[in-house]
């Protein structure tokens, strides 16, 4: 299919879809003249928190509360952001803040909805849980929120293992990573099987609108998030984000690794609205898999050359970042994204839509 039947095809998608039609003509926004102009008007999540230095989902939880603004509720899950935010009796949060337990912030968020519905208010009601609480323990309770069309955002910081108790292996864990319950050794080269695609299964509950966005690209990761704050129904994004600690990486290397797990294809950026792909970020150069694996500790066995089966993971991992790309077509004309510019490094469409 012609490039521009496609670009039409697109348009018509998102109108479908209650989205305006994208204009490569569409006026950008002003930047601000000084740095006070550029700070956000309001901090649903203030610093002094107790976060790890380079912590991703500390920084991933700031940037969707700046973006969500003052007219919300949040229900957070056990875990590293609960704990980090709410040391007793201190808290990070300015807004309304319920801990649930791990496996039932969705349910929790779904009562809370219920709750200001039945007041005949309009406040937004925010759940977020780590990769632990959302593809494994609270996914459940998460299923159900969706197919019941809450009115809810539901935010997953992915740090890709449960780094609160112990850096235990999670169904979000990355194949052949190294973790305290996936070792690796003789007997095996790290996680034995692959993350799971909860994006996709996400989709096939063909909720109004589903993203991945990334903490190294801010602009793009707030624009999702001020778009499904504007939806009605339930909504959900899931945020790539860095954990020093368990991933073994220098502090100061968060945003690197985050923005090379974009480049590399393993981590897409993507927007899913009724469970068709609208949106995608593409990538002109892609990186090689081993230098978004080389930043990190958790992958330091796949790099021992005396170990035949180090190769054969490296292969594998390349072949599914591979794979992503072919399957969203992420390969095309668009900018390289580097520099967190957000809109105009986003290219809408891909092969996805083209038998559509």
């Amino acid at each position: 299919m012609a490039k521009t039947d496609t670009s039409k095809r697109l348009n018509e998608l998102r109108m479908k879809h209650g989205r305006p039609p994208a204009s490569p003509s569409e006026p950008k926004a002003e930047k601000p003249d000084t740095l006070r102009e550029a700070q956000p008007r309001f901090r649903g999540l203030e610093s002094g928190h107790r976060a790890c230095q380079g912590c991703g989902e500390a920084l991933a939880a700031r940037l969707v509360m700046e973006s969500a603004g003052p007219d919300v509720m949040v229900a957070n899950a056990t875990g590293c952001l609960e704990v980090f935010t709410t040391p007793w009796p201190q808290s990070a949060w300015r807004v309304p803040w319920i801990h649930s337990l791990f496996e039932n912030s969705a349910a929790v968020a779904s009562g809370m909805e219920a709750a200001m519905k039945a007041k005949g208010k309009n406040t937004k009601i925010l759940s977020f849980g780590g990769d632990g609480a959302t593809y494994d323990i609270g996914f459940q309770s998460l299923s159900g929120m969706l197919e019941r069309h809450h009115n809810v955002l539901y935010v997953t910081y992915d740090n890709e293992a449960y780094m609160n108790t112990g850096i235990q292996r999670s169904s979000s864990t990355p194949h052949a990573a190294t973790t305290t319950t996936s070792p690796a050794g003789k007997e095996r080269m790290g996680k034995r099987h692959l993350k799971k695609d909860l994006l996709s299964i996400i989709a096939a509950h063909h909720i109004p609108y589903a993203a991945s966005a990334s903490v190294a690209y801010p602009q793009d990761l707030q624009r999702k998030v001020r778009y499904a704050m504007g939806v009605e129904g339930p909504t959900f994004l899931v945020i790539h984000s860095p954990c020093p600690l368990g991933w073994r990486h220098d502090s100061a290397l968060t945003i690197e690794v985050a923005r090379r797990a974009v480049q590399c294809g393993l981590f897409p950026l993507v927007e899913l609205e009724r469970g068709a792909l609208t949106n995608i970020m593409p990538i002109r150069e892609p990186r090689p898999v081993r230098d978004y694996l080389e930043l990190q500790g958790r992958f330091a066995h796949l790099f021992n050359e005396k170990d035949y089966r180090a190769q054969e993971e490296l292969d594998h991992l390349q072949a599914l970042a591979d794979h992503n790309m072919d399957i969203y077509g992420l390969r095309g004309d668009g900018l390289d994204p580097v520099d967190s510019t957000g809109m105009s490094h986003v290219r809408r469409g891909g092969p996805l839509m083209e038998g559509r």
